[in-house]
């Protein structure tokens, strides 16, 4: 962003010297006015053909649009144009002696073109130029030519120092920039690392939990309805009831533990706690990490069917989510409206927006998705909408029935 601004400082400046240059231009042309039809005629030619070259070569030669890094002072177009210009100037100069002060336009032009090596070369050929001319043409019989000679060099040296000295802030800041998009992603890449070792983690510690539980206990209820067939077969009915009885037992106390993964796969904000409870514990997480994110309530707020809670906060954790990761916001307030039928939930950003319509980016980075969110809130009976534009933020809400069904899949 910093590298950005300075650029844009530059392209400022850039059109400053087009101005100064033009003005030089036609102030040294109009010097001559009443002169000789010759000398007047030569100025206009010269002042003309600058004019045209100077923009010709600005609309050729964008130094400004490349990267700062990038070489310049090649033959062609950069020091072509700077050469022609200089040889016009010349021209102009020996019929108007105005067209001295054109000397210190030409030289921020042949540093910013020529770059720091090229462009200083450029800047002491044309500094003698106009010495040289100052002393012989411009200054008094007799007169100590002192003023001809340092007004120059010092005017060359201002404008060696300035470009050389806004590049180097635009490098500095370049390099930052750069610094700064290396540690983000670094962050990325670590998050998604520590995201796949957690869900990795919890695949593991799933799958110990049903193995122990669950698949031993339908292991033990095949078991025990494969002996009632073969107590069956045997006409031994008491003993094949008793098999049964003990399956259905068995089969009680799974179906218990499975309801009991279901409570445990609720999101641990959500555990001994509200929902605002644990909006606001997720909030305070984005706090720490620079986005500035509240929670407020409206109307009464009242409890929800566990699954309502967990989709509600698995859709804001996903909303914010997104908006640290691509909205560059600073501010972000999630409100949560209990209504008399049902809980609308918003999470608005003042981040850069963007176009809903637009089709996302193939291959972007991300978790939970605005499809994943909507199917969240569709299985509930729910509703998603999004409203953003580039430039104007995001609001996106979801409304929630307050006797949402339970999913089929829980």
């Amino acid at each position: 962003m910093r590298a950005h601004r300075w650029l844009s400082w530059i392209r400022a400046l850039a059109v400053g010297l087009d101005l100064l240059f033009a003005g030089l231009v036609v102030l040294a042309v109009a010097g001559v006015i009443g002169r000789p039809a010759p000398i007047a005629v030569t100025a206009l030619v010269a002042g003309t053909g600058l004019l045209a070259l100077y923009s010709a070569g600005r609309a050729k030669v964008r130094v400004h649009e490349r990267p700062i890094t990038a070489a310049r002072g090649a033959w062609w177009p950069d020091s072509a144009w700077i050469a022609a210009l200089v040889v016009l100037w010349c021209v102009l100069l020996l019929v108007s002696p105005t067209a001295l002060w054109l000397a210190f336009p030409l030289f921020l032009l042949q540093m910013h073109v020529l770059g720091p090596h090229r462009g200083l070369v450029a800047v002491v050929l044309t500094t003698t130029i106009v010495v040289v001319d100052g002393v012989a043409v411009a200054a008094p019989p007799g007169a100590l030519p002192l003023g001809f000679v340092l007004g120059p060099v010092l005017g060359a040296a201002v404008a060696v120092g300035v470009i050389l000295g806004f590049e180097a802030l635009v490098t500095e800041s370049t390099e930052r920039q750069a610094t700064v998009d290396e540690l983000i992603q670094a962050r990325e890449l670590l998050a998604d690392a520590e995201r796949d070792t957690l869900v990795r983690d919890e695949r593991e510690r799933l799958a110990r939990e049903i193995h122990d539980t669950l698949a031993q206990g339908f292991s033990g209820i095949e078991l025990l309805l494969r002996a009632a067939g073969t107590s069956l077969d045997r006409d031994d009915t008491p003993r094949a009831a008793t098999h049964v009885e003990q399956a259905r037992v068995l089969a009680g106390h799974s179906l218990d533990e499975a309801r009991r993964f279901v409570r445990a796969l609720a999101p641990p904000d959500l555990d001994g706690s509200t929902l605002i409870g644990a909006l606001e514990r997720v909030a305070q997480r984005y706090r720490a990490r620079e986005l500035d994110v509240i929670v407020r309530t409206e109307g009464r707020p009242r409890p929800l069917p566990v699954p309502a809670e967990t989709a509600l906060l698995r859709i804001a954790q996903s909303a914010l989510a997104n908006v640290d990761r691509h909205a560059d916001a600073e501010h972000a307030e999630i409100v949560v409206d209990y209504t008399r039928d049902d809980v609308v939930l918003d999470v608005i950003d003042d981040g850069a927006g963007f176009d809903p319509a637009a089709p996302a980016p193939s291959g972007t980075p991300g978790g939970f998705g605005l499809p994943t969110m909507r199917s969240r809130a569709r299985e509930l009976g729910g509703s998603l909408a999004l409203e953003s534009a580039p430039g104007e933020g995001t609001v996106l809400t979801v409304t929630m029935p307050t006797d949402a069904p339970v999913p089929e899949h829980q």
